[in-house]
Order: C-alpha cells, then sequence, then structure tokens
C-alpha cells in the first residue's frame, strides 16, 4: 500500500505537471499583461484541483486545506494541506523558485511533508521520525535521494549568521533588527530548504498562512532544525515565522523580530 509520503509525493508531482505548461505559458507573456494575475489564478486552481483528486482518491476520508479552495470534508483527525502554487509573484515574473507544497497534519501534528520546486526539477519530503531528503525529479520520477541536514557547526548567533528573507520585498521594517546584525543572502530555493541542506543558518518568512509554513517546517525540523512562529507557537499558521539551524539562533532572531513585530 502507498504510505502517506508517497502520496503527497505523488500529488506533488502531479500538480507539478499541470503548473509547468502554464509556467511555460507565463514566460512567453509580455511582462506587463501580467498585473491581473488571470493566468496565475488559473494554474492556482487547476494545480490545485489536480493534487486534490489524487488525495481524494487515496485517502476519501480525509479533510483537505487547500488555498484556493478552503476546506473540504469533515473535521478529521488527518487533514491535507495544499499550497499549489507557493511564490505567486515568482511564478508571475518567470521565476523558477515557486513551489508546490503539500503536507499532512494528523491530530494537530504535521507527519508527512513534500515541497516541490518544479521549474527546477528538485523535489524535497520528509516524515515524522524519519528525516528529511532531497531528490531529483526525472521523467516524472524521483531519483537520486539525498538525506539533507543541518549545518552541524554553523552560527547560533545572529552576527555571522548566513541569513536570508522570504519573500524578498516584504516586512522591511520586521527584519530591520536582523539585517542590521547580518546581511540577507540571496537564495535560488526556498531559505527553508537551502537551512535543511545546510547551506544557510536562519531566515524569516514575513507572512503567509498554515499552508506556506505546513510542509517546510516539517522538512527543517527532520532536518535537525528549528521552525515557529514570531510569536514563538511551534504549530505553523498565519503571520510571520522563523526557521534556523539551531534553537538559540531562533531565538535569537525572535528577540530582534518580536520587538519589531510588537512596535506600533
Amino acid at each position: 500500500m502507498e504510505t502517506d509520503l508517497q502520496l503527497a509525493q505523488r500529488a506533488a508531482l502531479t500538480g507539478a505537471t499541470v503548473a509547468l505548461p502554464h509556467f511555460a505559458a507565463l514566460a512567453d507573456l509580455p511582462r506587463e499583461l501580467k498585473a491581473d494575475g488571470s493566468v496565475v489564478t488559473a494554474a492556482d486552481r487547476a494545480v490545485e484541483a489536480a493534487i486534490r483528486e489524487v488525495l481524494t482518491e487515496a485517502r476519501p476520508g480525509d479533510a483537505i486545506l487547500g488555498e484556493e479552495e478552503g476546506q473540504t470534508g469533515e473535521e478529521a483527525h488527518r487533514r491535507w494541506i495544499i499550497d499549489p502554487i507557493d511564490g505567486t509573484a515568482l511564478f508571475v515574473a518567470g521565476d523558477p523558485r515557486w513551489l508546490i507544497l503539500v503536507a499532512l497534519e494528523e491530530g494537530g501534528e504535521m507527519v508527512a511533508a513534500v515541497a516541490a520546486h518544479p521549474a527546477q526539477g528538485s523535489l524535497w519530503w520528509a516524515a515524522k521520525g524519519a528525516g528529511a531528503f532531497e531528490g531529483r525529479v526525472v521523467g516524472g520520477r524521483v531519483v537520486a535521494d539525498t538525506p539533507v541536514h543541518v549545518t552541524a557547526e554553523g552560527a547560533d548567533a545572529v552576527v555571522g549568521s548566513r541569513f536570508a528573507v522570504v519573500p524578498e520585498d516584504w516586512g522591511k521594517e520586521l527584519v530591520a533588527p536582523v539585517k542590521a546584525l547580518t546581511p540577507a543572502l540571496a537564495w535560488p530555493i526556498h531559505p527553508a530548504l537551502m537551512i535543511a541542506r545546510g547551506d544557510l543558518d536562519v531566515a524569516v518568512q514575513t507572512g503567509g498562512q498554515i499552508w506556506d509554513f505546513a510542509a517546510t517546517s516539517l522538512i527543517v525540523r527532520e532536518a535537525g532544525g528549528t521552525y515557529s512562529r514570531v510569536d514563538g507557537t511551534l504549530a505553523p499558521g498565519p503571520g510571520a515565522s522563523v526557521y534556523a539551524r539551531s534553537e538559540p539562533l531562533r531565538e535569537a532572531v525572535l528577540e530582534l523580530v518580536g520587538a519589531a513585530a510588537a512596535t506600533p
């Protein structure tokens, strides 16, 4: 029988096959024609519908929460959480850093997660207690799966840490105290995944909903890192969040951004 993690991978890959033609079509449009977001909206809905179909067929008793269609199904012990296109502005701009995110919440806790970078041909995944992994997608199949882990000897202080902000143009006031101590670096893939792989030490995601954090929070934790919302809540939810390679570093960043968030 297909495991929950295998199902999440299949759902994300199915979503990728739907999203990529929309992304390719956007690349052929003059940028000024993208302002109304109509093509992106169509892509969001089509990707979520495809993922929902896979999940519903395989696990008909589970609830599903998606960015586009909200929650369907009964209030169940098990709930799938979908972000069909995470990084809509990137998608519209023809930037390949957008994601498809699929996570499974069981009893209020994330237990399986997949993050796909379809335009870059990479897939990241984790299951509770089983570690985190990165793989390449070739011909619709995942190959070269590699365990990932946060940097073992990275910085535990903000000064000297490798830091990133996502989205790059949001929440300037929130992250200003951190940027005063260490520069914000460019990120070729989502910063949470870079932390999981050991390429960054800490990142602030300056806004979002539960579907923006459900998958990435588990991947970072299973890679040995840590995650919380800016208010210190460990469960993913709306607002800003912090990912870090270690608890001391996350707490140090929380002190800085928490004070900024509390300032009127």
